[in-house]
């Protein structure tokens, strides 16, 4: 009954920390996606450098969040602008490990028959790899997205604001209803992005491989 209350009473303000939360990690998914997509492709094509690649950014995984916001901090300024790079940042490993092991997998039979038929390196790649490779990439997709959503509530820390502002504020003055505020809906909407994206991994799926699942 507390909580309903404590949730009744603060939902305005709650409402819009949820829509600035959502919106960190749509942008900085979505640019990740710009940016891990065209080169997870790129090193399938490129397979020497494939490994170093996949390691540098194995090893920008591995700094703290803190650490790179202070980076970003020093850079870009206090606000959204250096939470949006340490977010895009942190989104792009999964999404390029799971678009260069997709497109790999590819079996050699498919792509040859196609260029068997004529097609072109682009219509073999947009019409064979891509279809078959979906899966894997949306579940990297959603992977980077929830962890994206954990690692936004430290932007409330350079004022960038979001659900993270209020677990802060409830850190900073001991009270245990901020920091519930903060993180109950964080992990409500974790949730909600992974059950969105798996939904659209499944509309996204060529309906052969959605009989074979």
């Amino acid at each position: 009954m507390k909580l309903i209350t404590l949730f009744s009473s603060n939902w305005h303000p709650l409402l819009s920390s949820v829509g600035t939360h959502s919106m960190l990690v749509i942008i900085s998914v979505g640019l990740g996606i710009i940016i891990a997509v065209p080169l997870g492709i790129l090193l399938t094509r490129k397979s020497g450098a494939a490994p170093i690649v996949l390691a540098a950014a194995s090893m920008v995984q591995t700094i703290p969040g803190l650490v790179m916001l202070g980076f970003a901090l020093v850079l870009l300024g206090i606000g959204r602008k250096p939470a949006l790079a340490t977010l895009t940042v942190y989104s792009i490993l999964p999404i390029l490990q799971n678009t260069y092991t997709g497109i790999s997998e590819v079996p050699f039979a498919y792509t040859d028959a196609a260029k068997g038929i004529g097609m072109t390196p682009m219509q073999v790649l947009f019409k064979v790899e891509l279809p078959l490779a979906v899966a894997p990439i949306i579940s990297g997709i959603r992977t980077s997205a929830v962890y994206i959503v954990s690692w936004a509530t430290l932007a409330g820390m350079i004022g960038a604001g979001g659900l993270g502002d209020w677990i802060w504020t409830g850190l900073a003055t001991y009270n245990t209803d901020y920091i519930l505020l903060g993180a109950i809906p964080s992990a409500l909407l974790a949730l909600l992005f992974s059950a969105s994206i798996a939904l659209l991994e499944r509309l996204l799926k060529p309906r052969g491989l959605r009989r074979i699942s």
